[in-house]
């Protein structure tokens, strides 16, 4: 799979040396990942492709709980305060076809790290363009059909069966709360409210369908 990511600092630059550094010091672990995007578009590899990189830490997507070993990570530079910019965006969607071909990755399986480790992450976080990815088939989103069709109300159980067919994975103690929140700021940024509704349900069940029933690793 594909995990994407933001650095959560001040610049690229220094979200690269910080990713390249083995000895940070001061009580922090040693971090990595295969790919930076600077804010202007700048591509910096820093792992093989066929290397395994320390950037998804704990937490699991669909079977896979060993994230770092089955995933090529790409981090953003974004502090997580600003939509996400053009030349950055462009340059990933350069990247991302090929990591897809080279490596038999479907569209459902470039995710968030936020996905992966609800808990603990809110990365690339609300103001990332998954649409944007989707519409050139790099990632998922609900169906045009998902905003008209008729509810038949909230199902809080099949939520969440529809949330673990797609690939979300509660923790353990995780409520209906973190996983609503973790889902909507992926694919409902702008929705308000903290109670499930029809909408979430509609959208989840639209994205499940799209899913295989196995979830093993591919």
């Amino acid at each position: 799979m594909v995990v994407l990511h933001h650095t959560a600092m001040a610049t690229a630059l220094a979200a690269r040396d910080r990713l390249c550094d083995p000895d940070p010091g001061a009580g922090l672990s040693p971090v990595s990942c295969h790919y930076v995007i600077s804010e202007t578009g700048d591509l910096w590899q820093l792992v093989d492709e066929n290397d395994r990189a320390w950037h998804a830490g704990a937490g699991a997507w669909g079977a896979v709980w060993d994230v770092n070993s089955h995933s090529i990570g790409i981090e953003l530079a974004n502090t997580s305060a600003h939509p996400y910019p053009e030349p950055q965006m462009v340059t990933l969607e350069a990247l991302l076809p090929g990591l897809l071909s080279r490596w038999s990755i479907p569209p459902e399986r470039v995710i968030g790290h936020s996905d992966m480790a609800p808990d603990r992450k809110s990365d690339p976080g609300p103001r990332f363009d998954w649409r944007r990815l989707a519409l050139r088939g790099l990632s998922i989103w609900p169906g045009a059909s998902t905003g008209e069709a008729r509810t038949s109300g909230r199902d809080e159980q099949r939520f969440c069966e529809d949330l673990k067919t797609i690939g979300y994975l509660p923790p353990e103690g995780a409520g209906l709360d973190l996983m609503l929140r973790v889902f909507r700021m992926r694919f409902r940024p702008w929705a308000e409210g903290q109670d499930l509704s029809a909408q979430d349900c509609r959208i989840a069940a639209d994205l499940a369908a799209r899913f295989p029933v196995d979830r093993g690793i591919r």
